[in-house]
Formats: structure tokens, sequence, C-alpha cells
């Protein structure tokens, strides 16, 4: 039986200094374990019916960070977990990640507070990918070995295809 998988997209947004934003989840949210207080991963989100990937991107940054992208970014990573319980009313999920290049920006999106706090998104962040090694905090990140893949595409650049994640 083939599982119904939620299907996403994230952004890898770096500024100027290679520094990614991340957003922080808070529980109770899906893809935060019970012994973990957070986790901080790529802003995004579900892609709406009639909506293609490029498009749900186009409006997810809209919303949650006010980032107006027009160019069609670069397919970075592709990301699939069959996992009951990791994205609600579904079997798993499935995420797409594009690269965007922006100048360092304060993250203001149309989404008010109350309703990012609705989605469980309580914060954001520019991190270092040196701080993203060293976090030694009881936060987790989304994909929990973030350094290797974002050391890659730091220093190789975007890939010809999209690099398979793991959880």
């Amino acid at each position: 039986m083939t599982p119904n998988l939620r299907h996403s997209v994230r952004a890898i947004i770096l500024d100027e200094a290679d520094r990614i934003l991340l957003c922080r989840f808070e529980f109770p949210h899906p893809v935060v374990p019970e012994q973990a207080m957070a986790v901080w991963a790529a802003p995004g989100g579900g892609i709406e019916p009639g909506e293609d990937r490029l498009a749900a991107l186009r409006r997810e940054l809209r919303e949650e960070t006010g980032l107006a992208i027009t160019a069609d970014p670069p397919h970075v990573w592709h990301q699939q977990v069959v996992a009951a319980g990791h994205a609600p009313g579904f079997d798993g999920i499935i995420n797409d990640y594009f690269l965007i290049r922006a100048n360092h920006f304060q993250p203001r999106g149309e989404l008010t507070d109350d309703q990012l706090a609705q989605e469980n998104l309580v914060a954001f962040r520019w991190w270092r990918l040196t701080e993203i090694a060293g976090h030694t905090g009881p936060e987790l990140f989304s994909p929990r070995d973030l350094t290797t893949p974002l050391t890659a595409l730091l220093t190789t650049g975007p890939p010809d295809q999209p690099i398979q994640l793991g959880l």
C-alpha cells in the first residue's frame, strides 16, 4: 500500500555571510520529539491543492518571512520521512528544499504572531554553520544532521540533482 505523504517545500535562505535562516517550532509539533524542547527548521510548509512546489514556496515565504522571490531557485535537497505521527493525518512527509540567496533581513511575514503561534512557529534566527555544528542545547535541527548537507552546499554550491536527506 502506498503511504499517504504530506508534500511540503522549504527554503534554505542564506545571507551574504552564509548564515541560514531557521524557524523555531515548539510543542506540540509533530517533528519535535518529546525529549526535545523545540526544533529549528527551514521556513516553508505544505503544498495546497492546485499549487505547484514553487508557488507554494513563494506563498510560504511571503506568509512566514516577508521574503518575495521571483526567480526559480535551485532544488537542492529532497527528504522523505515515512513515520506515523510525523505529519498529523498523514503517514509521513516529503520535504523539497530550495536554495535562496538573500541580503540579511529581519523576518516579518504576512501572518500575525498569533497565526504563526497556531503553527507552533515561535521565532526566527540566523545561524552560522559553526553554531549549528557546535550546538549542544536541547533543541534539535531538521534535518537532524543539518551540518553535513549545509557544509556541502556552502562548499560546492547547488547540486545538479537534489541530494537525498535522512531524518
